[in-house]
C-alpha cells in the first residue's frame, strides 16, 4: 500500500526529498516545509510523481 513519492521545492522546482506515503489513508497530496539546499532556506515542498 505504501508508495514512494518525491517532494519538489515550490520555488526552484528541484526534487530534493523522497519519502513513502500510504495512499489509502492519505489521499490528498503532501505539502511540507523542508530545507532546500539549492535555495539555502526552508521552503514549501509539494508531492510529485516518482
Amino acid at each position: 500500500m505504501r508508495d514512494i513519492i518525491l517532494l519538489q521545492c515550490a520555488e526552484c522546482r528541484n526534487r530534493n526529498y523522497s519519502t513513502m506515503k500510504n495512499k489509502k489513508n492519505t489521499t490528498e497530496k503532501l505539502q511540507l516545509k523542508k530545507y532546500c539546499r539549492h535555495c539555502r532556506k526552508h521552503t514549501s515542498h509539494k508531492e510529485t510523481k516518482a
